[in-house]
């Protein structure tokens, strides 16, 4: 949902309008409970009772939660007691996760409220007082004053110089200046009022006073809104837990089936109840496919380190594939791609004027108290002369300038600074100088400077210093400013374009500046293409997708237009990633893939609404996190393939052994030897298997499923083949003494081998954590086999050379299949 000032009402009810005329009291008590009841608590994002409840009852929806509960209690009840807390140790990281994620966003949801004062200050029965802001109700006055924030959305019933701060909302740096609303202009109910009479909720006041009638409470404001579209906005699933889902429960159902079919037969082969369930649960357990949720909660968490060292906080590990994933950069230029900060770069002085003292008339001009940027590059370098000020003019977006009169040596002047033509107009120029000023301004501007103009004029010491002086003013010079790049960030921006990753530049900066910061990071090969906002929009409302294949920048852009482009892209096909900072930003945020918070400018409601809040704002963390998500998935794809072609063998002959009427292959022992083997080799060989810090190196577009068709044949094939090295192993060894310890241990070392090998063919043995493990289960193999003590413990007996010379033949066959079947991501 797009929420943005200009879009929401303009009109006040019929007993708004009678509030209005009778607001010199404020209302009474009789009715506060009445609007109290009406309207509720002023409250943005309440608490929902019985949430931990909602987390319990979607937990409970999962297969995989009863799968493992049921066998475990199966396995309790057989006595198998080590079992049993195996399997219930398996849900200690779905629950956990669920738990953590929970508690997240609950915590995150209670503090978006908490952007707006505890208490303000209110009139009623004719009497100040401060209240909680939750208490308030539509119809009260609320008195405010410099430093304060606007509790809940109103119209102003009387003002004295008051400006208001809306950055939050519109993204514009420039104060506002409010105005009352007269109650003369015999208003209607469905009578539009100007924006200067509004105030919302969640910005702050800078200069002066103001009463406010309060007219819209808690989630009927637009902060709130805005706050409401980031509580209950989807979070779809990411391709990657989709397709993780999809698996398991294709296993667990092949499983079950598998399961029934086996006790089922065994009993009709004669065996007993026992035997018959026992050999059901061992297979069960073998195929219970909880390794796959497992690696990727633990290949996310790993992911969401990495990418902190990268400067990227990641609020929902699940981002962290989704972001390997991008196509489509949206981002801000001021802070992201730039630094942030404002320095001096030229100096263009009017004659008899040096560079000293036009400084001195733009310091004049500005207030170390506004924070605002260039005042305060303008005031660290400008030479301290001794002045009175008696009166100031400040700066607001209808006037563009800031005006300040002083006492300088007993001489009354007025200094001035601000928009080039708004100054311009105001100095007395001929047609040759104003033509010459323009060119300056225009070729400072053409190359990514913001330009601003100073003049001064004198004033009679008899002259009333409450009216700002328009005319008459002697121009100063010029100053330019600019926005230095970012270290790094040309470099990251062709890095993108290379991996084919698009980059559009969404700005409210003029086109010119616009194009001047596009070329110099090298948008579109140096020659971007530039739109303003309001025709991007127009042509998108109409249907007219075209222009998004032609445009690298948008200029002029506000927050609507922002978010309707983000949505046209994902329509196309796209994954986008999206940067901002401010409550405005919060909605297309919210509606990109990858919604990124700069961390050091960013408010509290885009850090919440963001998945991903960027800690030093650089653009060039942003590709490197790219880089990170798709070694991620690459990783993660290598960790699944070992898995499956590990499981595939051990499920069938776990099925096929019994099947046949022969002795159970795997006792639960087994088991739990074989899990503690591949759970390891799993989670920690394959971190750093995939070389893809380069994003040149991988494709821009990584497939939201794990294999393709072929690539799943080629997997199902190989592990088929090592499946009949296991069962021709067994039979061969359980021979005509039918010596079952002797065969089953000799079907353990094949498949432990076909494992090493496997592992060492996907990990390359790139990594010391892989050579570790490798050695540790080649040792495990051989101890628990070889020395006649453990191997009672475990229903085995010791091998003979040629067993050993088998075993590992087919260990050296596994290895090779991942390399005939080259199922590798391709660079």
């Amino acid at each position: 949902m797009g929420i943005t000032i200009a879009a929401m009402p303009r009109t006040l009810s019929s007993d708004r309008i009678h509030d209005l005329e009778h607001s010199a009291q404020g209302l009474n008590d009789a009715e506060v409970s009445q609007r109290q009841a009406r309207y509720g608590r002023n409250l943005i994002a309440e608490r929902h009772q019985g949430s931990w409840r909602a987390l319990i009852m979607d937990t409970l929806k999962d297969p995989m939660l009863w799968f493992l509960l049921v066998t475990s209690i199966l396995f309790a009840f057989t006595q198998q007691y080590t079992e049993a807390v195996i399997l219930l140790m398996a849900l200690i990281p779905f629950l956990g996760m669920d738990a953590y994620l929970h508690r997240r966003t609950q915590a995150s949801t209670e503090s978006l409220g908490r952007r707006l004062a505890s208490q303000a200050r209110v009139l009623r029965n004719g009497k100040e007082l401060s209240l909680n802001t939750i208490e308030l109700v539509p119809g009260d006055i609320v008195l405010l004053a410099p430093g304060d924030t606007i509790p809940a959305d109103g119209v102003f019933v009387s003002v004295q110089a008051f400006q208001v701060d809306e950055s939050t909302l519109t993204g514009e740096a420039f104060p506002i200046r409010k105005q009352a609303l007269e109650t003369s202009l015999q208003l209607q109910p469905s009578a539009r009022i100007a924006e200067q009479h509004w105030g919302f909720a969640g910005t702050n006041t800078l200069t002066g006073s103001a009463r406010m009638m309060v007219t819209r409470t808690g989630k009927t404001t637009v902060y709130g809104e805005i706050i409401q579209s980031v509580i209950h906005g989807s979070h779809t699933l990411t391709p990657l837990q989709q397709a993780v889902s999809r698996l398991v429960k294709r296993l667990l159902i092949i499983a079950s089936i598998i399961c029934v079919l086996l006790a089922i037969t065994r009993l009709y082969q004669g065996h007993d109840l026992i035997d018959a369930l026992l050999s059901g649960l061992t297979l069960a357990v073998a195929a219970l496919p909880e390794e796959f949720p497992v690696v990727l909660t633990f290949f996310l968490g790993v992911g969401v380190y990495r990418l902190a060292q990268r400067q990227a906080l990641v609020k929902r590990a699940v981002v962290v594939e989704n972001i390997g994933r991008v196509s489509c950069i949206c981002t801000d230029k001021t802070g992201t791609l730039t630094e942030g900060r404002l320095q001096l770069t030229h100096q263009l002085t009017a004659t008899g004027v040096d560079g000293q003292r036009l400084l001195t008339i733009a310091a004049y001009a500005s207030r170390p108290d506004t924070g605002d940027p260039m005042d305060q590059a303008i005031l660290a370098i400008a030479t301290a002369v001794p002045h009175t000020i008696l009166n100031t003019f400040p700066f607001t977006e209808d006037r563009k300038r800031e005006t300040a009169v002083v006492l300088e040596s007993q001489q009354h002047l007025v200094a001035v600074k601000g928009a080039p033509e708004t100054i311009l107009a105001q100095c007395q120029l001929a047609d040759d100088e104003l033509h010459y000023w323009q060119q300056q301004v225009d070729q400072l501007a053409s190359a990514g400077h913001k330009v601003i103009a100073c003049a001064w004029r004198e004033l009679d010491a008899a002259t009333e210093f409450d009216v700002e002086p328009e005319q008459q003013f002697r121009i100063a010079g010029l100053l330019a400013f600019e926005d230095p790049l970012r270290e790094g960030v040309r470099s990251a921006v062709d890095t993108c374009q290379r991996a084919g990753i698009r980059v559009i530049m969404v700005t409210g900066d003029h086109p010119i500046t616009a194009t001047a910061i596009a070329k110099e990071i090298g948008l579109h090969q140096g020659h971007p293409r530039v739109m303003e906002g309001e025709t991007l929009a127009t042509q998108l409302a109409q249907g007219d997708t075209a222009a998004l294949d032609a445009v690298d920048v948008i200029a002029r852009a506000i927050p609507a237009q922002k978010l309707a482009l983000v949505r046209s892209l994902k329509q196309r096909g796209e994954i986008v990633a999206v940067t901002g900072d401010g409550i405005n930003d919060v909605p297309a945020i919210q509606s990109a893939d990858i919604g990124i918070a700069m961390g050091a400018r960013g408010t509290r409601s885009a850090h919440e609404a963001a998945a991903i809040i960027l800690l030093d704002d650089n653009f060039r963390s942003i590709v490197q996190a790219i880089a990170e998500g798709r070694q991620l998935f690459s990783n993660l794809r290598l960790s699944f393939e070992y898995l499956l072609l590990i499981h595939i063998p051990l499920v069938v002959t776990a099925a096929l052994i019994p099947f046949l009427d022969y002795p159970m292959l795997y006792l639960p022992i087994h088991i739990v030897w074989l899990e503690m083997l591949i759970h390891p080799t799993a989670l920690l060989v394959f971190q750093n298997s995939a070389v893809t810090a380069d994003l040149r190196q991988t494709r821009p577009d990584a497939p939201a499923q794990f294999f393709s068709w072929r690539q799943w044949l080629l997997i199902v094939i190989s592990g088929m083949l090592v499946t009949l090295l296991i069962t021709f192993a067994y039979i061969r060894s359980f021979g005509v003494l039918q010596d079952v310890a002797h065969a089953r241990a000799m079907a353990l070392v094949v498949l432990t081998s076909a494992s090493t090998g496997i592992t060492i063919a996907l990990s390359r043995l790139r990594t010391v954590t892989a050579k570790v493990i490798v050695l540790l289960n080649m040792l495990s193999s051989v101890l628990l086999i070889q020395l006649p003590p453990l191997a009672a413990l475990l229903h085995l007996s010791p091998l003979h050379l040629d067993d050993w010379l088998i075993a590992l033949a087919g260990g050296l066959m596994a290895a090779l299949l991942p390399f005939i079947k080259e199922l590798k991501t391709p660079s």
